[in-house]
């Protein structure tokens, strides 16, 4: 039987991982919010490396179930676009119901935003990559409950710690983030895999918010 690691052995590994495949990069870049970052860690790339990806997903599966438990939700629900791969995988592991939200209402079909099986009264656990203003995971729980589902948590990798977690409270999500951004970035300075400028870039948006 596998030994459970502890969290700082968790967060080590995603860190050591995150700096092997280049996620961290810096310059001047527009975020989804429309913010703009002068750094920005792509973990759209994660499930290009499978080894990796599968990896990440199954220490996501291994902290819902430590931190919210498999039977406190019904389904799995990922976000647009970045958040569906990690959700379809992790919902497998833990074989839970699937399903993905569409970015705007389909035109055809069945028009729904929502892609799969939700009945009303469905407990629904949010799946993002990462968290930077809410906004997103604040919109899929409005298309959610529209059609009767319920929210009330929601999991990503990383909290890039700009006010999104404050947001989700106000509209009564909670957050679980197996990292924060100042983590990552503090164990990446101690590896040398930035330098000490890089670093207090990272910590002076996070500030800034």
């Amino acid at each position: 039987m596998q030994k459970k690691k502890s969290k700082e052995a968790v967060k080590a590994e995603i860190c050591k991982i995150l700096n092997k495949i280049g996620a961290l990069k810096f310059g001047a870049f527009k975020l989804t919010s429309g913010k703009i970052s002068p750094y920005y860690i792509d973990l759209r790339i994660i499930p290009s490396f499978p080894d990796v990806f599968q990896k990440i997903c199954n220490l996501q599966a291994a902290f819902i179930k430590e931190e919210i438990g498999v039977k406190s939700f019904d389904r799995i629900a990922g976000i647009p676009i970045a958040g569906i791969p990690f959700a379809s995988l992790i919902a497998y592991n833990l074989k839970k119901p699937f399903l993905y939200i569409r970015k705007g209402v389909r035109l055809h079909g069945r028009k729904r935003r929502i892609e799969g099986i939700l009945t009303p009264g469905d407990r629904v656990l949010l799946i993002d990559d990462l968290i930077t203003t809410g906004l997103s995971l604040t919109e899929a729980k409005k298309a959610i409950e529209a059609e009767g589902g319920v929210t009330t948590d929601a999991v990503v990798l990383l909290d890039r710690e700009e006010k999104g977690k404050e947001k989700l409270d106000k509209n009564g999500i909670k957050l679980h983030a197996l990292l924060k951004m100042s983590e990552i970035a503090n164990r990446l300075y101690e590896i040398g895999a930035i330098d000490e400028v890089q670093l207090k870039t990272i910590l002076k948006q996070i500030k800034k918010g």
